[in-house]
């Protein structure tokens, strides 16, 4: 009895200090998976094909099936995991089973700076199961890790997106390098993403310079300059965000004029905004184009959102598809794309760069501020022209005006 109580005294005593060393061993100090993010226009144009052949306007009612290559499942992840702790994803998809690497950079410290996750999943055609979970050094339980899921899972369907996004997904089942997933959409699912996907204090916040825009525009000729319409909304930023979240406040004056100069409505993002007072039409101008603001804008609001890479393989995906039949390759379009997207980096690289950009359009901008001089780009070229002249995208000439490009853009006083 004594030996029992000994052991008991022991096992108390050494719990903790077991409990605190597989903390300590789920740290390392060498990440598992080490890989950046390179968007490619290819990337680009993969996503915008699924898109289109599943674009819930046109009036898709009912269960529709989704098949995504392996290589696009692990670039969605390794950007999604950049930007969310400087992580990296390997995924490697077999019939009915998924094997997933993951690292995921934490704050410099003594014992160690990388999680590693290594797990092996099995489909089991309700929740997936684990056959193996590694994190750092210490081997976990399958049961365990099934809890950790589940219960994972069960808090995410308890808040709105995740309840929308089980309410939506149907089946996820794993092929030979592939992903297929199949999905309910309908006008109701659609609403209901409108609603949910723009939480409600972002709708009043675009709300605040959507009625700023109103009052703005009107007083405006047929034709207004960017340059025009961005101090009284950035003005508005800046007053906002001096007792708010600033970074936020860029993000929603962004959006708003995106929207606006592309003829859009924020009825496409927001159900309620179809309701509100709508703007006078205006064709708003770039360096006396207008299709430099859409270009600008719509890279601004990505990078804003998402991330540069992203805004960049967009930009340089619409002049190839440009090439292949549209208007032609244009490096000029290309400036204005990344001009739009150094502009939205710095909007809400931090709420410091956030503040100094709001308060110098706030007192009024001209375009040169903001838009270098790209009118002597070449434009319009064939594909056929374009790899000859340039040797394609990566090629020494394409490179060489990429760089003029960045140049350029370096040296406008806003985007420094």
């Amino acid at each position: 009895m004594k030996a029992l109580l000994r052991v008991f005294v022991l096992l108390v005593i050494a719990l903790p200090f077991l409990a605190i060393a597989a903390v300590l061993m789920c740290f390392q100090d060498q990440p598992l998976v080490t890989r950046s993010v390179q968007l490619t226009p290819q990337d680009i144009e993969r996503a915008k094909r699924i898109i289109d052949q599943h674009d819930g306007r046109k009036g898709f009612d009912g269960l529709q099936t989704v098949t995504i290559a392996g290589r696009d499942v692990e670039t969605t992840l390794n950007y999604a995991a950049s930007r969310i702790g400087h992580g990296a994803v390997r995924v490697a998809l077999r019939p009915g089973t998924a094997w997933v690497q993951a690292t995921v950079e934490v704050p410099r410290s003594p014992i160690g700076r990388y999680v590693n996750v290594d797990a092996k999943l099995a489909e089991t055609g309700a929740l997936p199961r684990f056959e193996q979970l590694k994190i750092g050094r210490v081997p976990v339980p399958a049961t365990i890790g099934d809890w950790m899921l589940h219960e994972g899972l069960r808090r995410a369907v308890a808040t709105e997106r995740g309840g929308l996004a089980a309410d939506v997904v149907r089946n996820v089942s794993v092929g030979d390098d592939r992903l297929t997933v199949t999905y309910r959409w309908n006008d109701a699912v659609a609403e209901r993403a409108r609603a949910v996907l723009v939480a409600p204090d972002d709708q009043a916040r675009l709300r605040a310079y959507h009625d700023r825009l109103v009052q703005v525009v009107v007083q405006q000729p047929r034709q207004v300059s960017l340059a025009t319409l961005m101090p009284p909304l950035f003005l508005l930023a800046l007053d906002r965000g001096a007792t708010g979240d600033i970074v936020r406040e860029m993000r929603a004056a962004i959006i708003v004029l995106t929207f606006y100069s592309n003829g859009k409505g924020l009825g496409e993002i927001v159900s309620a905004a179809r309701k509100w007072p709508q703007p006078v039409p205006r064709t708003v101008t770039l360096a006396g184009r207008d299709d430099f603001p859409k270009h600008f804008l719509i890279s601004a609001a990505i990078a804003a959102q998402a991330g540069t890479p992203l805004a960049d393989a967009i930009g340089v995906y619409k002049e190839i598809d440009d090439s292949r039949g549209g208007s032609g390759f244009s490096f000029n379009d290309i400036g204005a794309d990344r001009a739009g997207t150094r502009f939205g980096e710095l909007a809400a690289q931090s709420p410091e760069r956030a503040r100094r950009l709001a308060r110098a359009l706030a007192g009024g901008v001209k375009e040169a501020d903001f838009m270098p001089d790209v009118s002597d780009l070449p434009e319009f070229m064939p594909e056929a022209e374009f790899v000859r002249r340039y040797g394609g995208i990566g090629g020494p000439g394409y490179n060489k005006m990429m760089a003029t490009i960045d140049a350029r853009i370096a040296s406008r006083p806003l985007l420094r």
